[in-house]
């Protein structure tokens, strides 16, 4: 319950911030980084993997997840397939129009 709590207050700041034309235009410029830590992030739990066990299975170093999951790094996509293979899932990258809304 307190996480839901939490989750609506963090929308609602948000969204308040969001009204502000600077910052959302900075937040917009991330949104693609936060896209990648969410869907690595969650992968990671559907399959109910640490870091480590996901770093046995690609190769990759346990601290490397951890820079991209803290995004304090950037990924290759060579680096998100042998990721997204790691948890039996491929990644798809897309183009979409610039009308995103949040809320």
């Amino acid at each position: 319950m307190q996480n839901e709590e939490m989750a609506k207050n963090f929308r609602e700041t948000l969204n308040e911030q969001l009204k502000d034309e600077a910052f959302k235009k900075e937040y917009m410029a991330l949104e693609p980084e936060f896209q990648i830590i969410k869907a690595l992030l969650d992968g990671r739990k559907e399959k109910n993997l640490t870091q480590k066990q996901l770093a046995d299975l690609t190769g990759i170093n346990q601290a490397d997840i951890s820079k991209i999951e803290k995004g304090n790094a950037n990924p290759s996509i060579k680096t998100l397939q042998r990721l997204a293979a790691g948890m039996d899932m491929n990644i798809k990258i897309e183009f979409v129009p610039n009308t995103a809304v949040y809320s």
